[in-house]
């Protein structure tokens, strides 16, 4: 799938002195790794205070700015107080947060960011949520938001979350709005399961049973594919009802998804090791090299060798 055709979507984070670490984490590593897995620019990002000076972090972690929020746009402007966020509902701090929104097309309020956003008037007659610990008080202070106890919330162009892991959780789900259940489904994996070496040590999971053991049954046989139907014979269903669940669940094919799971892994082989391509074609379920380098440069753009060789290059 050729770069061209996708524009990367741009997050502009704000952070405050006292910010989390880990939900800075959170948020932003899995649209790294959607870019990393899609081997596309599918995001992108800055980093920026106030005023474009180094911020620290709860723990310690100072971090320099690409530059002060009044001077970027983008799609998303991600507000991220954390800690001493009350301190921070100044008049001035407010003011930069209102000409900031008017450059961006949407907005976040992460952990305590909700505050800043709902001080400024940004919230109002929307549902929106905050770090649990600060919920009475946000919904006291700001009656005409709609404050719902909720990991996270999207309501129209407003999206709140209520912590570090929450974060990591919205960070999927506009993975999926944005690039499909699949993705969202492989960045999850990564962070889940994926070793020191690059493998996997565990299957891709689903929410839904019956494609998780689909899922379970193709992984086992990457090597010497099944039919779909055979496949679906082993899960106890017709090749009808697992195409009707896949489709529901991933917005694919049984087919598809099979072929991307053992593309998948012949990506991580070229990657990690030194096999031939011959070899990673065997293991990978293919009859030869032309017929896997066909496929993967179909699905990833460029050619197993290629692929490595860039690799290399960039170590």
């Amino acid at each position: 799938m050729p770069s061209s055709k996708i524009l990367s979507q741009q997050y502009n984070v704000l952070l405050f002195d006292g910010f989390s670490n880990h939900c800075l984490a959170n948020m932003v590593e899995p649209l790294r790794a959607a870019n990393t897995l899609s081997r596309q620019a599918l995001y992108a990002w800055r980093f920026c205070s106030l005023d474009g000076n180094p911020v620290q972090s709860s723990s310690g972690l100072v971090v320099t700015p690409n530059g002060a929020i009044g001077d970027q746009q983008g799609d998303f402007l991600v507000v991220m107080p954390s800690y001493g966020y009350l301190k921070l509902d100044t008049r001035p701090t407010i003011r930069a947060v209102l000409a900031a929104a008017k450059q961006h097309k949407h907005l976040a309020g992460l952990d305590t960011g909700s505050w800043l956003l709902a001080s400024a008037g940004l919230l109002d007659d929307h549902r929106a949520t905050i770090h649990w610990d600060e919920f009475s008080r946000f919904e006291e202070r700001f009656p005409a938001v709609e404050a719902v106890q909720e990991r996270f919330v999207i309501d129209g162009n407003r999206l709140t979350c209520s912590g570090a892991m929450a974060a990591f959780d919205l960070a999927l789900t506009l993975i999926r709005r944005d690039h499909g259940p699949l993705l969202a489904m492989e960045v999850e994996h990564l962070f889940m399961s994926r070793n020191g070496r690059g493998h996997y040590d565990l299957p891709l999971k689903s929410e839904d049973t019956l494609v998780n053991r689909a899922l379970t049954v193709m992984q086992a046989h990457l090597e010497a594919p099944l039919s779909v139907r055979s496949v679906a014979r082993k899960i106890g269903c017709s090749q009808k009802r697992l195409e009707t669940r896949v489709q529901a669940e991933l917005k694919t094919t049984p087919q598809a998804l099979y072929r991307r799971l053992r593309l998948n892994r012949a990506r991580n082989l070229t990657e990690d090791t030194e096999q031939s391509i011959a070899e990673i074609a065997g293991r990978c379920g293919y009859e030869n090299a032309s017929a896997m380098t066909r496929a993967f440069k179909a699905e990833f753009g460029q050619t197993p060798t290629a692929f490595r060789n860039g690799n290399l290059s960039g170590r």
